[in-house]
């Protein structure tokens, strides 16, 4: 008979009591595909369980967060695909929410699944400045006049400041860039067309398993250049609506968001949350039309409410910024074409000869094939003229470039969507009402 060395044992428990529980039923629910997960309580899991729903393309419709003391949590989701249908390949949205839990919450380092290019060695470019018309189109030329081919790539414009992931390699053998004097001449280069300092430009060397997601990464970055405190709450847009108080006898901050739904919306929040320090220990979200609802009791990781006027404000412009940063301004335009040296650098130099200037991109090479993502508007910020646009599109092909126009289903009436705030503040409507029905906590009336 084997042996373990008591240790081992312990660990072989930890690790089961440890394991994620997912479910998957598409019986549940007439209109939407139930995901429940019920795992032991660690910073950062509720992220990886709402990442790898985004990752996978689903929908969150609605559903609810409960913990006991913070020690075990249940997370129930209702969602559909784009299409507002229900989920039909369950097997491999479980396989994604296990994966990723486990990775979550495995006690010894392991690779983790990452929604960047697969290679083996990767060369990263971190890229932060002040944005302006024309700006994406500077950094590709310098890229290729370094003979830097770009594989993949994120961008996003937010409060006149720019942040974006690029990951390079050498344009002749495909190989990665990893010469420090090459290095250094590269974030010379783009910190001068940045002109963002030494913060401007910066090189990140790593391992495919060590990427991790690229829209966290974004919002990190922009967090760090302070570009969410940059702008006067006035400048908020009426729909977006967030508010932090206190619930004071249970110890809890309750966070409230409207705004109108999107795809990730729940991601980004839940992100910034995270990213800040707090633990979301119940929530409820509800979407009705276009029209989203969400509501978080939260405390600081020393188990905390906010305490300050000051923390606050900070909260709230994060959350604002993390919601209207996704928000795609301008025209989409998809460019699906054969990779080729210097194709970037030739289509965003396009765009700008023709005064458009990009909101966001989202950049993919598959094989020898560049699927490429743009949001255009005017220098200005406006909509772009659709003359313009179909200039541009007979400029770099017809069977090439198009203009794709992103839907996102009504699935509910949508009846009250002008008032995006009603309701907004009733202190813990959502959660207190989802709570006292299951019996996590008791009537204080």
């Amino acid at each position: 008979m084997e042996r373990y060395h008591p240790s081992e044992v312990y660990e072989l428990f930890v690790r089961h009591m440890n394991t994620p529980r997912v479910v998957v039923d598409n019986g549940a629910c007439e209109t939407a595909t139930l995901v429940q997960v019920h795992s032991a309580r660690k910073h950062g899991v509720l992220l990886e369980a709402v990442a790898a729903l985004s990752d996978h393309g689903v929908c969150v419709r609605k559903g609810y967060i409960s913990s006991d003391d913070g020690r075990w949590f249940m997370d129930v989701f209702h969602v559909t695909d784009a299409a507002g249908r229900k989920v039909t390949d369950t097997d491999k949205l479980l396989a994604r929410l296990e994966s990723a839990l486990s990775a979550a919450t495995d006690a010894l380092p392991r690779a983790v699944a990452c929604d960047s290019p697969a290679k083996e060695r990767l060369c990263l470019l971190e890229l932060v400045g002040v944005d302006r018309p024309g700006l994406l189109s500077e950094v590709f030329a310098v890229l290729h006049d370094l003979r830097c081919g770009t594989v993949d790539a994120r961008a996003w414009t937010h409060g006149g400041r720019v942040a974006a992931l690029v990951f390079v390699r050498d344009e002749d053998t495909g190989a990665p860039v990893h010469e420090p004097a090459r290095i250094r001449r590269i974030e010379s280069r783009l910190r001068h067309v940045l002109r963002g300092g030494a913060r401007g430009a910066r090189t990140v060397l790593l391992d495919a398993a060590a990427v991790g997601n690229l829209d966290r990464r974004l919002h990190q970055l922009l967090n760090e250049d302070g570009e969410a405190g940059r702008r006067a709450p006035a400048e908020a847009p009426a729909s977006t609506a967030v508010a932090v108080q206190e619930w004071g006898e249970r110890g809890y901050s309750v966070v409230t968001v409207s705004c109108r739904d999107r795809p990730k919306l729940l991601f980004d929040v839940v992100c910034t949350l995270t990213d800040l320090d707090y633990v979301v220990y119940h929530g409820t979200f509800d979407t009705d039309g276009d029209h989203a609802q969400q509501e978080f009791y939260i405390k600081r990781l020393d188990g905390r409410p906010i305490s300050s006027e000051a923390e606050r404000q900070r909260v709230i412009q994060c959350l604002q910024a993390a919601i209207e940063r996704r928000t795609s301004e301008g025209v989409r335009l998809e460019l699906r074409i054969t990779d080729r040296r210097g194709l970037l650098a030739y289509v965003t130099r396009v765009f700008r000869e023709n005064s458009l200037s990009v909101t966001h991109a989202e950049i993919t090479t598959r094989d020898d094939m560049a699927l490429n993502v743009f949001h255009v508007t005017d220098v200005a910020g406006r909509p772009a003229d659709p003359k313009t646009i179909d200039e541009v599109i007979h400029g770099i092909g017809t069977d090439s470039l198009r203009v794709d126009e992103e839907r996102w289903p009504r699935l509910c009436s949508t009846e009250g969507d002008s008032a995006a705030g009603a309701g907004l503040f009733s202190l813990g409507s959502l959660v207190k009402k989802n709570l006292l029905k299951v019996g996590l906590i008791r009537s204080c009336s």
